[in-house]
């Protein structure tokens, strides 16, 4: 069985040059992204081990903002679970 899930409509924020504050949950039950209008909440079932954590925020996030993941470029929080981001 195949389980999809629908990820928010994010693609107001996608402009050139935006900055994210994203703060991540890795490890957790299920893939989701939310919104609360000062940052994102990304909630990752990957682990946060080899970069696979961070690989599958940038995948979310991609997804849910409708650009491609070589559009994102994470500036700071590589190895904590405060992040920012920037779409180029």
């Amino acid at each position: 069985m195949i389980i999809t899930m629908k990820v928010p409509d994010l693609s107001e924020l996608a402009e050139p040059g935006r900055l994210l504050t994203v703060r991540v949950t890795p490890g957790a039950g299920r893939n989701d992204v939310s919104y609360d209008g000062a940052r994102l909440v990304v909630r990752v079932t990957a682990i946060a081990e080899g970069g696979k954590a961070n690989a599958a925020v940038i995948k979310l996030l991609a997804k849910s903002l409708g650009i491609a993941k070589s559009r994102l470029l994470l500036r700071r929080g590589q190895s904590g679970r405060d992040k920012l981001f920037e779409i180029t």
